[in-house]
């Protein structure tokens, strides 16, 4: 076996320890607030971070294809059909965020589809869905787990402050943490060759 880097359990026990609750804490450490110990505890802190948390964290996970959180699934088609358009109806994963593309064959792309009702509308039979889903927190890589702090803290701030002018500034701050996380994260994955460009397809 090889030998651990310094730290390197200290380092994972950490990162496994974060909780929708820790993160919740660290952007009100943020803004200068108090943490708080439950997000049902009954203070403001804990009434604001537990109104916002769950839309703020859905909200920046669909805004990216995060490497850490998109999946791929074979759908199962439903005894229901789609009413027009399409000729078969499939169930959506667990946790499913938002489709990035269809496809089938051992493929995951090049199927039309649309998502309709909670349902995802297409014409194959057979239908693999790469999308982005909810992972758990404790997945979170530091660099995703930063940029959703500091996006948080931004979006506590005028419900607990009340100060507009110091919002402005967290909210362009937290912009900075989300284009340094998206640009880490796009080094997660071998950038797209040119044989993805659709010319490509129709000049062969």
């Amino acid at each position: 076996m090889g030998a651990r880097a310094p730290g390197h359990s200290k380092r994972n026990t950490l990162h496994m320890s974060l909780t929708a609750l820790a993160l919740c804490s660290r952007a009100l450490l943020r803004l200068g607030a108090q943490p708080i110990a439950s997000l049902t505890e009954g203070t403001a802190e804990a009434e604001v971070a537990a109104n916002l948390y769950p839309g703020v964290r859905d909200a920046i996970l669909s805004a990216h294809p995060w490497t850490f959180a998109t999946g791929q699934s074979d759908l199962a088609r439903l005894v229901a059909v789609p009413h027009a358009d399409f000729a078969h109806a499939f169930q959506l994963p667990p946790g499913f965020l938002r489709a990035l593309s269809a496809g089938g064959g051992g493929r995951g792309r090049g199927i039309a589809y649309r998502i309709h009702e909670g349902r995802l509308h297409a014409d194959a039979e057979q239908v693999t869905l790469t999308y982005i889903f909810r992972p758990e927190e404790s997945a979170f890589p530091p660099f995703f787990a930063q940029a959703l702090v500091a996006r948080l803290a931004a979006e506590f701030c005028l419900p607990l402050t009340e100060s507009a002018s110091r919002s402005e500034v967290l909210f362009r701050l937290a912009e900075q943490e989300l284009r340094q996380a998206r640009l880490i994260d796009s080094q997660q994955d071998t950038p797209r060759g040119i044989e993805d460009f659709p010319l490509v397809t129709v000049r062969g």
